[in-house]
């Protein structure tokens, strides 16, 4: 009959008490990813621990597909740190070197301005209506190391969502299926 006939025999024989063990197996492989992911988020002290460099604006040093590792500490930003940022009124956080740094004489914070390293001008146009200069409010953390190319397997699952959703129903396929 083939791998489809046995697949679909193997969900026929399924008993209650299997499909619950393995829907809670499921259960606890999200929780704990959940778990391990807000772990991150109290260790590195940033809300995003991991992001995925979405562009080219940062080549040579990094390249789109490459996943940052952040740290965010209480030590004042400097110039040629690289930072990950929000802008208001955007969604996707961006990875750019701080270039210039302005403290404030009258209460000591600091304010930066920053340029991707691909990019010929500085970041002001990316910055809300308005907005001259980052606070610290909008940093999200330092990049403390990185790994290559690991992520193009977000990039690929964001610009074509059929791959995700592919994935997504073999891995259920898989679990449903599994005799353990």
């Amino acid at each position: 009959m083939g791998l489809i006939g046995e697949t679909i025999d193997s969900i026929k024989s399924i008993q209650i008490r299997q499909l619950l063990t393995q829907a809670i197996s499921l259960g606890m492989i999200v929780t704990s990813a959940l778990i391990i992911w807000k772990a991150l988020m109290c260790v590195t002290g940033s809300e995003s621990p991991v992001v995925v460099v979405l562009s080219g604006s940062m080549e040579p040093g990094f390249k789109r597909g490459d996943i940052l590792f952040l740290r965010m500490s209480k030590d004042p930003i400097r110039a040629g740190e690289i930072v990950v940022f929000n802008v208001d009124g955007r969604d996707i956080p961006i990875v750019h070197r701080v270039i210039k740094v302005h403290e404030r004489e009258n209460t000591g914070e600091v304010d930066v301005l920053t340029k991707g390293d691909n990019n010929y001008g500085d970041d002001r146009l990316l910055y809300a209506e308005g907005q001259q200069w980052l606070h610290r409010h909008h940093i999200m953390g330092r990049a403390v190391g990185f790994l290559p190319y690991v992520g193009w397997v977000t990039i690929i699952m964001t610009e074509k969502p059929i791959i995700k959703y592919i994935l997504i129903g073999a891995l259920g396929l898989l679990v449903i299926t599994s005799k353990d």
